[in-house]
């Protein structure tokens, strides 16, 4: 399996970077820290792939690459949402492959509210506990806690339990996305706000920068963009000190 399909934090085999169409370094000097995995980029940018670094430094990585995106330290989730709004809004998904394999169109309980109605939080918040409760990050008809839903939450139920409570069949879904509380729409309010002058502001990176990294995968839209990352792109939210 891992001389098939990558290993670790690698979720695929390095050596199959070789065959992407446009790959984005963001967080890493992966020519010198990785060089070994990094041939294998410049081997697909031989074949004509575009090469992106996006990281607070000019870095050999980034003189090898053929775009480079300046951000400030600890921006790089503004980035990546200022990209995921980008490709929603501009149809530059690659809607055939996350309609079959993705939950985009499945639907969500109503109770649920996204942190963009909400000042910030999310439904669910309680002031007095400091914490959530999930009731209503379940898909529609699931009960907490739903075994399909993607949140961990702590539960004595066995998974016999849980299983149970699939015999009613999937959750619904609306292939069409144009249901108000299916996974796609709800994708779409959360990141409305990351606009490329937003992703400017928030990460220092130039607009016209930002607007030609996404514009890479239009070329490209239903090839291969394998992303390479410093140890998580997560970690400017919940590991402070990672980079």
């Amino acid at each position: 399996m891992g001389a098939s399909y990558g290993r670790g934090a690698a979720t695929l085999p390095q050596w199959d970077l070789a065959n992407a169409d446009c790959i984005l370094v963001m967080g890493s000097n992966m020519a010198e820290n990785h060089p070994i995995a990094f041939r294998f980029a410049l081997q697909a940018k031989e074949r004509g792939a575009t090469l992106i670094h996006v990281d607070p430094r000019f870095t050999r990585t980034s003189a090898l690459c053929d775009i480079y995106a300046p951000l400030r330290p600890g921006s790089d989730i503004a980035f990546l949402g200022g990209i995921i709004n980008y490709l929603l809004e501009h149809d530059l998904w690659f809607k055939e492959y996350a309609l079959a394999f993705s939950n985009l169109s499945t639907i969500i309980d109503e109770r649920f509210k996204d942190a963009s109605e909400l000042d910030g939080f999310f439904s669910g918040w309680d002031e007095e506990s400091r914490s959530y409760k999930y009731d209503s990050w379940q898909y529609q008809g699931e009960y907490v806690p739903a075994s399909l839903a993607e949140h961990y939450v702590n539960t004595t139920e066995s998974f016999a339990e849980k299983t149970k409570r699939m015999e009613k069949g999937p959750p619904p879904r609306d292939p069409t996305l144009q249901h108000p509380h299916c996974v796609y729409q709800i994708l779409r309010r959360h990141y409305a706000a990351y606009t490329p002058d937003m992703v400017e502001r928030t990460t220092g990176c130039p607009r016209d920068v930002f607007v030609k990294v996404v514009e890479a995968w239009r070329a490209i839209r239903a090839a291969s963009v394998p992303a390479r990352s410093a140890t998580r792109w997560a970690g400017p939210t919940i590991r402070p000190g990672c980079r």
